[in-house]
């Protein structure tokens, strides 16, 4: 992405708590780098403008140089138009007594249509990362409405997940005297298969501690209880959103902004560490089955481009891993018959 250029960034929610902690990030070069000017096209419905002319207004408050132009709008056309960047946190919310088949058809309806404002108006290297829950099958209903753009240029939001586990395994590493020292920074290669939702499988597997010094050790040097990831740091990482919800009564927001910001960093720019991406999973080596947006562990190698990462995967791992993916397969069904008799 050359920083000389305008990036024309959407984000659609742009009035919610969760854009509130993205936007500057984006707009601070966090996201795009610290040289790149952008053109943010601010997506909402009619009901929130109001409140998104304050977002706007703060945001010019801000006087980030990096920002050439500022386009609130309720229209797909101006919002899309050219977009080489989609951030798409707009979705249908949950609502108490909802069942969750209700919400995927909602949402369904949502992101057929932004599929279809990608397909119109967007430039065909755009990237778009969809957050939105449910956001695996959100994706899933994007992309196959904008079949002209490349469906490696889709994906969904896991990153937030494995931040939630690099953190609960740092923070239970450091509850040992002789491994205070050890940070985030530290920790690599944590992985999340499958589905956003509490069938998630976080895999400590693969994960070492790399030292400033550059020594490389395996997790099982540094926790004194193996048993402990299963009994505790999965269902930890699965139902931390709603431990979230229980305690500030409102769903992750900065949390959430952050790991926007690390998963599009990586993405753009690349990293050396696998990272966790909720992708499309047709050709995989780990039996998912296709035509899925499904977490795996992935190399993110620049301008854009990811490879799936090829590691090992035990047989209890593979048979929690099916269980999400049956649950994508579930949801991707209901989704797509309400999507189809709406046509």
């Amino acid at each position: 992405m050359a920083a000389t250029s305008i990036v024309n960034v959407v984000v659609s929610g742009a009035a919610g708590q969760v854009a509130y902690s993205l936007l500057p990030l984006l707009c601070s070069g966090r996201v795009l780098g610290p040289d790149q000017r952008i053109h943010l096209r601010l997506l909402d419905i009619p009901q929130s403008l109001e409140v998104l002319s304050g977002v706007v207004m703060e945001l010019n408050d801000c006087a980030f140089h990096l920002v050439h132009e500022i386009v609130p709008t309720t229209d797909l056309q101006t919002a899309f138009q050219d977009a080489d960047i989609a951030i798409l946190l707009g979705g249908f919310p949950r609502k108490q007594g909802m069942e969750r088949k209700e919400l995927i058809s909602k949402n369904g309806s949502i992101f057929k249509a932004q599929g279809e404002a990608l397909e119109l108006y967007a430039r065909k290297s755009v990237k778009v990362l969809v957050v939105a829950n449910p956001a695996n099958t959100n994706c899933l209903i994007a992309m196959k409405h904008a079949p002209s753009i490349p469906t490696e240029n889709f994906s969904a939001l896991t990153r937030l997940d494995h931040e939630r586990m690099r953190s609960l395994l740092v923070k239970k590493i450091q509850s040992y005297p002789e491994h205070k020292h050890v940070s985030s920074q530290h920790l690599k290669n944590c992985v999340i298969w499958g589905n956003h939702s509490n069938t998630q499988v976080p895999d400590a597997a693969h994960v070492v501690i790399q030292m400033a010094d550059g020594s490389v050790a395996p997790l099982a040097d540094f926790l004194q209880d193996p048993d402990w990831i299963d009994s505790s740091l999965r269902p930890l990482v699965q139902n931390r959103g709603a431990a979230i919800i229980q305690a500030r009564k409102l769903s992750s927001a900065m949390s959430v902004a952050a790991a926007i910001a690390g998963h599009m960093n990586d993405w753009l720019f690349g990293t050396s560490e696998l990272v966790s991406m909720a992708v499309l999973s047709t050709g995989n080596k780990y039996d998912v089955p296709d035509d899925l947006i499904y977490s795996f562990p992935v190399k993110c190698i620049g301008n854009g481009k990811y490879q799936l990462a090829n590691v090992a995967v035990t047989p209890a791992i593979a048979k929690l891993m099916q269980l999400s993916a049956d649950e994508l397969e579930g949801e991707k069904v209901e989704a797509f018959a309400h999507v189809e008799s709406n046509c």
